[in-house]
């Protein structure tokens, strides 16, 4: 690169898509640059683009020149205090307190008139024939409406019915109907009312706490599940558990009382023997807490303590938050994530490694107590039983992750090869809802790399989590073959709202936040089981990929 044409040839833009690479989303967080909007963020230096040709922009082909014309937030300077200043200046602090004063009140006229509401709605039958004549005589003016209208956006906007046609046209939120309708308030008032009505579904706690639960929230043992149970238990007292037939039985999950144990025996951390288990867990904590002692303390050395610094950082972000920001629970975490790291020195510690520790340590504490965890203080328990479900936690998190070990190698190449192979899987189950995606130029990487990352632990509940794992042991190469399948059954699941997007935004969000907050055994079940259904067809015959 002597000359200047060399360097103008070095710093031309390369449109080559490259797997994984980062483009630019222009949306909420990132709109496109407007001088108007942005003049104060812009150094005196700064210019937005010219045009040198009428109605054609000049195209950056250098780096020199897309430095020149590129302005943003970072150019103010290093020092915060300029934005702080620039704020300022705009800011009436007495408007301000004003308008938040009135938001306040607002809010808390809001609050009033829903409890008496409720406390109308609940009261007896008797008098609901003069309360509603009261109603009638008590009209609230059409300002007050609008306060509570807008107050109650939010709410409306995650309604699951389609809200009413504005004009010619959908109205997709109360924001964008046309201001002072005629028909707003009684639109908000409908939907309110309706909203009301709707019989509210139990909240389901994060792990059950006696028997997985479903959907309906209804704790009780079936009668199928206690036959289940006693099955469990019959194949588990014998002196030499059959593995096969407790692969069988833990397909279709596994009862809360006998999982620790289970899953123990599946991970292969413990002998199918039983007189052997006690000396194995014996001689397998002792060995994890002599790591401990030999490795520890070389946290805060100059070779491990960016390892360190990550994992800590990376604790306080899991989920769920009641337990991890347990001070005792923290600790824990960072004992078995540093220890594996250190003792895995081709990949190190990897983001999404964290997570897979949660599942494990969750269900070996639910050996010894009943209440539900994310309301249980974990330092109430004895030191000798914390130390027990560390050690467990750490040695069943390493023979999971010793079967997926390239997913966290240098590139993550086995990520890369696990999306591939999903898109290739989902063009041939549902080509509609890949060409979609392929439409709207949404990459598999952009929303399928966590999935196998973190191995669906972000986009289901702790339960479901749970009982997809039971699944993942019983099924041979579960995290590292089977998951795929699940990925692509999960995907498909979601082809209705998928279909609905019409823009790379919205499809990013919903892939990034789908609804399943609500998801329990019976979601999970109907998802293993086309997982198991496209696995059969596809898993032994690579060749039905190609078209």
């Amino acid at each position: 690169m002597s000359g200047d044409g060399s360097k103008k040839q070095f710093w031309k833009r390369n449109t080559a898509k490259v797997p994984g690479n980062i483009q630019h989303v222009y949306g909420a967080q990132h709109p496109p640059f407007d001088p108007l909007l942005h003049a104060n963020l812009m150094k005196a230096g700064n210019k937005p683009p010219s045009a040198t040709t009428p109605g054609k922009p000049k195209k950056a082909t250098t780096f020199q020149e897309f430095e020149s014309i590129t302005s943003d937030a970072w150019d103010v300077g290093d020092d915060d205090d300029e934005l702080l200043a620039m704020a300022a200046q705009n800011l009436n602090i007495e408007v301000v307190m004003e308008t938040a004063n009135k938001v306040i009140a607002n809010h808390s006229k809001l609050r009033e008139r829903r409890q008496q509401r409720m406390d109308k709605m609940t009261e007896p039958d008797e008098k609901d024939g003069q309360e509603a004549h009261e109603e009638e005589e008590e009209e609230p003016d059409e300002e007050d409406e609008r306060e509570e209208g807008a107050e109650t956006t939010t709410d409306l906007s995650f309604s699951s019915e389609a809200l009413p046609l504005s004009g010619n046209r959908l109205v997709k939120s109360h924001s964008e109907a046309p201001v002072g309708s005629p028909k707003e308030v009684g639109v908000e008032q409908a939907v309110l009312h309706r909203q009301q009505s709707l019989p509210h579904r139990p909240a389901i706690p994060l792990v059950p706490r006696i028997v997985d639960q479903n959907t309906s929230g209804t704790p009780a043992m079936s009668e199928r599940e206690a036959s289940r149970l006693d099955k469990f238990r019959q194949v588990l007292a014998g002196p030499n558990t059959d593995l096969e037939e407790l692969r069988k039985l833990s397909w279709s999950g596994i009862p809360r009382q006998v999982r620790p144990i289970t899953w123990k025996l599946l991970t292969g951390y413990l002998p199918a023997n039983a007189e052997r288990r006690e000396s194995t867990l014996q001689r397998k904590r002792q060995e994890y807490f002599g790591f401990i002692e030999q490795y520890y303390d070389s946290r805060n050395d100059e070779h491990h303590q960016d390892t360190y610094r990550q994992i800590h950082i990376d604790i306080p972000r899991m989920s769920p938050e009641s337990l991890v920001l347990q001070p005792k629970v923290t600790e824990i975490f960072e004992r078995i994530l540093f220890i594996w790291a250190i003792r895995h020195p081709a990949s190190g510690y990897v983001q999404g490694i964290n997570d897979l520790v949660t599942p494990f340590f969750v269900v070996y504490l639910f050996e010894y107590i009943e209440e539900e965890v994310e309301n249980f203080n974990v330092s109430s328990l004895q030191e000798e039983v914390l130390r027990n479900i560390e050690a467990d936690s750490f040695w069943c998190m390493s023979k999971l992750l010793d079967g997926i070990q390239d997913n966290y190698t240098f590139a993550q190449p086995g990520i890369q090869r696990k999306v591939k192979a999903l898109e290739e899987l989902v063009s041939r189950i549902d080509e509609t809802v890949h060409c979609h995606m392929q439409q709207y130029e949404v990459e598999y990487l952009q929303f399928a790399f966590r999935w196998m990352n973190n191995l669906l632990m972000r986009e289901l509940p702790l339960r479901c989590t749970i009982r997809l794992w039971d699944t993942y042991q019983a099924e041979p190469e579960g995290f590292s073959h089977f998951h795929l399948y699940v990925c692509a059954a999960f995907l498909v699941r979601w082809r209705k709202e998928i279909l609905e997007e019409k823009d790379f935004q919205g499809l990013m969000i919903l892939l990034q936040n789908l609804p399943t907050m609500h998801w329990g055994n019976e979601e999970v079940s109907v998802l293993l089981a086309e997982a198991y259904r496209l696995k059969f067809a596809f898993a032994d015959a690579p060749n039905h990929y190609k078209r």
